[in-house]
């Protein structure tokens, strides 16, 4: 479609495949542009603030966290990224900078000059590629589970992209429950929270794009980030990075050994970590990322 487009569909609209996951207080837009359908939640009223999910979750990984930023006086919105969620798009091919592009999209044609970024995961590196690419357009960033982009690369971090062969080699109809195991969470979650984050996978494009979102995406742009790519530029958003301490590899003496004098890569960084959390850290503990990013979002207005 060449004129963008933003229309609101209700929860329970027909339309919807699988049906809409329900949240008190969320609205749902499609936004059209460049030939994707991206699906947009959004909550409160206010100064912007994007939260992008991460892998295998969509909006509804929000679903505790953006109405707590919303009530303090922010618009949340809360995109599916392509290949995802109820996100559709013409053109199935996934590149390393496809996320990046359609998040850019997504801010013009909600007239978003600069964004507030909050960040999980797969996500961390679209909010990342726009930082460093477009600075003008990020007022802020916080990113979770996902280690400073200018952080070099060491053998004792292997043991994070131990998910990796499995999903580079995802065959479809294969269950990604798996991934939500102990060494990744700290608090089993039921089985319908499991089954609410994998229901987009019945759709062949979002099952099918397992293997394009790794291959594309995630490996390319760690490579980046072992070559030091990231580390030869310079950070000027303001940036916390946030870690659950069960999050194993990233252990903060780790961390902190391996990042150095943080100022020699960006404006403004900062490390936190959490307590009694893992990698999906939204869901072990969703209180305090929720206070952490309301910190952050009022240290850095």
């Amino acid at each position: 479609m060449d004129t963008p487009e933003v229309r609101e569909v209700a929860t329970r609209s027909s339309s919807w495949f699988p049906p809409m996951l329900d949240a008190p207080g969320f609205e749902h837009l499609i936004v059209e542009s460049h030939g994707a359908r991206i699906h947009v939640a959004t909550i409160g009223e206010g100064d912007p603030v994007v939260l992008l999910h991460g892998f295998p979750a969509h909006w509804w990984q929000w679903r505790d966290i953006a109405p707590v930023i919303a009530r303090d006086g922010y618009r949340v919105i809360c995109p599916d990224l392509r290949g995802t969620g109820w996100t559709a798009a013409d053109d199935p091919r996934i590149e390393r900078e496809t996320h990046h592009q359609d998040l850019l999209a997504l801010l013009d044609v909600l007239r978003i000059e600069r964004a507030r970024i909050l960040a999980h995961d797969l996500g961390a590196i679209s909010a990342n590629q726009l930082a460093y690419a477009h600075p003008e357009r990020v007022r802020s960033l916080v990113q979770l589970s996902v280690p400073p982009m200018f952080m070099p690369f060491s053998l004792k971090l292997v043991g994070g992209f131990r998910h990796m062969p499995a999903l580079l080699w995802h065959r479809r109809g294969r269950s990604l429950a798996g991934l939500f195991d102990p060494s990744h969470i700290a608090h089993p979650l039921p089985d319908e929270t499991i089954a609410a984050y994998l229901s987009p996978m019945v759709r062949p494009e979002v099952d099918g794009a397992v293997r394009r979102l790794f291959r594309h995406i995630a490996i390319p742009v760690s490579m980046q980030l072992a070559r030091g790519t990231f580390a030869r530029q310079r950070l000027l958003p303001p940036t916390l990075a946030v870690f659950g301490r069960r999050d194993h590899p990233w252990d903060e003496p780790l961390i902190r050994r391996l990042c150095g004098d943080l100022s020699r890569h960006a404006e403004r960084y900062e490390l936190a970590f959490v307590d009694d959390a893992a990698h999906f850290i939204t869901d072990d503990a969703p209180s305090e990322v929720a206070a952490l990013v309301l910190d952050w979002l009022e240290r850095t207005t």
